[in-house]
């Protein structure tokens, strides 16, 4: 089968297929058929195309092929170039064009919406939503920066001391998380809020401090936070107000598919931010979070906030934003073209496959069945037995009396041990046994006080400390008493472990710390 990769529209810096994803559709056996010039706006000349094996043709066979990739939905004069039975692989956003659904249909066409991947971990690799808004949440910093009149870092300096800016994040998904690395990176203060209370470790883990919204949501079946009531609504509002006065720079990140996007900065709450402070709203493309919000445009209110409305941050990094989509889409054919013989396989079965199917052929598929977020069984509870804990209580009983019985009796035994060596040794070692016990009890006191990382460097001590008891022993091992022989051996014996497997183990701790 052949893909067709068509131009963009005007404006439309991205491209559906990149030199490198172009390279792996061709391992998957299908045909690659490119517009001419379709990729130089994201800086991918039509030579690339061809050497990674791409044919470069008109953008009537381009619409012709069995498989379209493309960015967004086509014009009707585009689906009009496409044949019954061909398939379009796209950004579809089908819950707000019906119309679309309906002309998919008429004309025989079965459609893949790209943006309607299902959020289940298996789906993660095609997920067009999350690599754009990965890029997005990057891009937002810098345009953010761009705008700020100051530096992010803090700095000290002969002629005075510079505070870091203060940026505070609203939604901590894909974007936000991505907009809190940056800025963190490029030493901003970074404040982070969002409506699930268990992103918390998230937000803490990327450097960022999490501010939890009194009366948190939950997270719905599908992935996405559950609808808040209106005492939610309010204490969120309220909050950020509050961080938004606060903050030098506001980035706001809530945007469900298919629905408008929920209001975050009311007017009154950007009338309360400092001169010069700047809001980046990433769902200005679905109406925006903030009320002033004005989607395409950049707008300075009267207290001087500036307000960038892009709603397309994405396409800012054109050839980074193309070859993440692309991948994406390299991912979902991997998964439908099983032989890898360029056929592509419409599994229903898979939810995957269903999820983004909104038309096939000429049946409608949308919306499709609703997926649940997979969790882990919780395991029913069991009422204990009373029977049951009696014997295992006395069980444990018994194995710890059992435990304490032959320590007394191996401490017996040793003790036994010791009072007869003694008792046999001559009267000048006796001074010695003295000085053995104390050491023993010194060095387990000093040995358990130790820090855990001071024990490589002590290992050595005691590697140390080892090599002159060997010394000691191979003198003493040549003794014409037998007892005395018989412990400088073991002495020799035992030093040499601890020697060599100290040594050991010191390397490859400290190999553990140097860069390849």
């Amino acid at each position: 089968m052949r893909i067709g990769v068509p131009k963009e529209r005007d404006g439309q810096a991205l491209v559906a297929a990149t030199p490198d994803t172009v390279k792996k559709l061709i391992a998957l056996g299908y045909e690659v058929a490119l517009e001419e010039r379709a990729g130089e706006p994201a800086s991918y000349p039509d030579a690339q195309y061809e050497e990674a094996g791409a044919r470069i043709t008109t953008p009537e066979t381009v619409w012709d092929s069995d498989i379209v990739l493309t960015l967004d939905a086509p014009t009707t004069e585009q689906l009009d170039m496409m044949h019954e039975g061909a398939t379009l692989i796209a950004r579809l956003a089908p819950a707000r064009n019906p119309e679309l659904i309906e002309a998919l249909s008429s004309r025989g066409i079965t459609a893949l919406a790209m943006d309607t991947v299902p959020r289940i971990s298996r789906a993660q690799s095609m997920d067009v939503l999350s690599s754009m808004a990965n890029v997005a949440g990057y891009r937002a910093i810098i345009e953010a920066a761009a705008e700020y009149g100051r530096l992010f870092t803090g700095q000290v300096t002969a002629a005075g001391k510079m505070p870091p800016a203060r940026v505070y994040v609203i939604g901590a998904g894909v974007a936000g998380l991505a907009a809190i690395g940056t800025a963190n990176s490029m030493g901003a203060q970074v404040y982070a809020t969002d409506v699930r209370p268990e992103v918390g470790e998230q937000v803490e883990s990327m450097g960022a401090n999490f501010v939890a919204i009194p009366a948190a949501s939950e997270v719905s079946s599908d992935g996405y936070a559950k609808e808040m009531t209106d005492a939610q609504r309010n204490a969120a509002l309220t909050l950020y107000t509050e961080q938004a006065a606060a903050s030098d720079i506001v980035i706001t990140t809530a945007n469900v598919p298919g629905r408008k996007s929920p209001l975050l900065l009311t007017a009154e709450a950007v009338a309360g931010m400092k001169p010069g402070s700047v809001i980046v709203d990433m769902a200005a493309a679905n109406g925006g979070n903030c009320e002033l919000t004005v989607p395409g445009e950049r707008v300075v209110t009267e207290n001087g906030v500036i307000i960038l409305g892009i709603t397309d941050l994405a396409g800012r990094l054109p050839a980074q934003s193309s070859q993440l989509y692309g991948q994406n889409i390299v991912n979902l054919l991997k998964l439908m073209t099983p032989e890898k013989d360029g056929h592509i396989v419409f599994d229903f079965e898979d939810e995957i496959v269903r999820g983004i199917t909104i038309t096939h052929l000429r049946d409608v598929m949308w919306p499709p069945p609703p997926v649940k977020v997979s969790a882990a069984p919780t395991a029913a509870a069991t009422k204990p037995d009373p029977a049951a804990e009696a014997a295992r209580a006395a069980e444990e009983a018994r194995k710890e009396a059992a435990k304490k019985r032959n320590r007394f009796i191996w401490t017996a035994v040793a003790a036994v041990l010791g009072l007869a060596l003694v008792w046999v040794s001559p009267a000048p070692v006796l001074g010695h046994y003295m000085v053995l016990a104390l050491a023993i009890i010194l060095g387990f006191y000093v040995i358990t006080s130790v820090t855990h990382s001071l024990h490589t460097p002590l290992m050595s001590v005691t590697n140390a400390i080892s090599g002159i008891i060997l010394v000691g022993a191979i003198l003493q091992v040549g003794s014409g008493n037998l007892l005395v022989s018989t412990l400088s051996f073991i002495a020799i014996v035992v030093a040499s472990i601890n020697i060599f497997g100290g040594f050991t183990v010191t390397h490859r701790m400290l190999a553990m710390f140097k860069k390849d």
